[in-house]
C-alpha cells in the first residue's frame, strides 16, 4: 500500500515560471550558465549557484548556507510564492514525439524504509551524507524524485479530468519543451488520488537514488533529535514525480575503452568468441536489435556479437541484464575493469545519437573500443527492484528530466 500526500508547494509567481524555471545545473555549458547568470535575475540557478553574485566559487558548509540564503530572497520578494493549503501538483512535459505526464507529491520514508518504494541502484553513504547536510540546512527540496507506477485507468481519468482546467503555468522553453502544471486542490480529488495509490504494492524510483537515501537519512536524523515526533512532520516524507509506466523513456548507456588492457586486437577478438558469436557489418553505423545481442566499434568497423548462451549462464535476474552481461563476459576478463563506477579506462555514453558520438571518440583516439547495447525496459527495472539487486552503474538515461524550481518541498 503506497502512501502519497499533498504538501504547500513554494513556487514561481505565475508571471515569473518560465524565468524560473531551469535544467539540472550539469546540463549547461560553461557560456550558457553564465548568460542566464548574468542576465535572468529570476532563475533557479542562482540558488543553486549563490557565489555568482560574489564573483567567485563557494562550496561545502558555506555554499550551502548562501542557497538557503537566495531561496529566503526569492520568498521575500515575491519571486516565489508558497499555496496556502496542502495540494497535488500535476506537471506535464512534452517535446517532438515524447510526452509524459505525472504527478508533484510527498511520498513516504516509512514506505521506503519498508521496501514499498523499490530501488535498482546503489547509492555512495559519502553522497548520502552530503546531500543529507545539504537539505538539513536549506530547508527545502527542489528537485523530486522519478519513480514509476503500474498503468492504472482510475488515476488516469482522474488526472485527464483536470488537464481540461485552466493550468497555473503554461510555456515552452528554447530547447522546445513545452511546461504545463496544474494545482489539485479541492479536497474529493485529494482523497480519491490518495486511496488509489493506496491500492499499489510497489512505487519504483527511476531516477534519484541518492535524494530519497538522503532525505531517510534526514529523516532519521531529525526523528532522533526531536522529543515530540509523531510522524506526521515533513521529514517524514520527500517530494517525489509519480508517472505511469507506459510513459517513461529509456534510452542505453554505451561504453568506450581507452585500450584493450594489453591484448592485441587479433588475441582480443579471440577472447570474446568464448563467449559470442562475432561477425564484422558492413557500413557506418551498426545497432543492436535485440536482448543479448551487442554492437562494437574496434579499430574502424563496427562487429555484431551475440551471446553464446549455451556458454553463458542466467543465474538470476541480473545476470540477464545486458550491462552486467558486458561486464562478466568483456569489461572485466578481458578489459581488466573492475570498478565501473570510478575507473578512468572507461566512460558512457547515451542518447538518440550515441553510437554516432561513440564512433567518432574511437576514431579521434579518444578511445579503442566501444559497445552499444540495447536500452533497458522498465520491466526489468522492475524486476531487479523486486530481487532486491543492484543493477551496474549507467545502465539506464532516463527520461523524463524535470525543471528545476517549478515546485519545491519545504521542510
Amino acid at each position: 500500500m503506497a502512501t502519497i500526500k499533498p504538501f504547500k508547494a513554494v513556487r514561481p509567481a505565475v508571471d515569473k515560471a518560465a524565468l524560473v524555471a531551469s535544467k539540472s545545473y550539469e546540463e549547461y555549458q560553461k557560456e550558457e550558465l553564465n548568460a542566464i547568470l548574468a542576465y535572468n535575475p529570476f532563475s533557479f540557478l542562482h540558488i543553486i549557484n549563490p557565489g555568482f553574485k560574489f564573483h567567485q566559487h563557494i562550496s561545502g558548509k558555506e555554499r550551502f548556507k548562501l542557497v538557503r540564503n537566495r531561496y529566503l530572497e526569492f520568498l521575500e520578494d515575491g519571486t516565489f510564492i508558497q499555496d496556502k493549503e496542502p495540494c497535488f501538483y500535476l506537471y506535464q512535459i512534452g517535446k517532438q514525439n515524447f510526452t509524459s505526464l505525472g504527478l508533484f507529491c510527498a511520498t513516504s520514508v516509512t514506505d521506503y524504509r519498508k521496501d514499498i518504494i523499490k530501488k535498482h541502484e546503489d547509492t555512495l553513504e559519502k553522497r548520502e551524507v552530503l546531500f543529507s547536510n545539504y537539505l538539513k540546512t536549506v530547508g527545502f527540496n527542489a528537485e523530486p524524485v522519478l519513480m514509476t507506477y503500474e498503468d492504472n485507468e482510475a488515476v488516469k481519468a482522474l488526472l485527464a479530468d483536470k488537464m481540461v482546467e485552466l493550468p497555473l503555468y503554461d510555456f515552452t522553453t528554447t530547447d522546445k519543451v513545452r511546461h504545463t502544471l496544474w494545482k489539485i486542490d479541492d479536497q474529493q480529488s485529494i482523497t480519491q488520488l490518495e486511496e488509489h495509490f493506496k491500492d499499489f504494492n510497489a512505487l519504483y524510483i527511476a531516477d534519484g537514488h541518492h535524494r530519497s537515501a538522503s532525505s531517510n537519512l534526514l529523516s532519521k536524523e531529525l526523528e532522533g533529535t526531536n522529543k515530540e515526533h509523531s510522524g506526521d512532520e515533513p521529514y517524514n516524507y520527500f517530494m517525489s514525480y509519480l508517472i505511469p509506466e507506459s510513459e517513461v523513456k529509456i534510452y542505453g548507456f554505451n561504453r568506450m575503452v581507452k585500450d584493450l588492457n594489453g591484448l592485441s586486437k587479433e588475441a582480443f577478438l579471440i577472447g570474446l568468441d568464448t563467449n559470442f558469436r562475432i561477425e564484422k557489418k558492413e557500413g557506418d553505423i551498426y545497432k543492436p536489435t535485440k536482448k543479448h545481442h551487442f554492437s562494437m566499434y574496434l579499430d574502424g568497423d563496427f562487429y555484431s556479437l551475440y551471446l553464446r548462451k549455451k556458454v553463458y549462464e542466467f543465474t538470476d535476474e541480473l545476470s540477464k541484464l545486458d550491462t552486467q552481461i558486458l561486464y562478466q563476459t568483456i569489461l572485466e576478463p578481458l578489459l581488466g575493469i573492475t570498478d565501473l563506477r570510478n575507473d578512468k579506462r572507461i566512460a558512457y555514453g547515451y542518447g538518440k545519437y550515441n553510437l554516432i558520438s561513440m564512433k567518432e571518440s574511437i576514431d579521434q583516439g579518444e578511445f579503442k573500443v566501444g559497445f552499444g547495447l540495447v536500452p533497458i525496459t522498465i520491466d526489468e527495472i522492475k524486476r531487479i527492484a523486486d530481487a532486491k539487486l543492484v543493477m551496474p552503474p549507467k545502465s539506464t538515461y532516463i527520461e523524463p528530466k524535470l525543471r528545476s524550481g517549478l515546485a519545491m518541498y519545504q521542510f
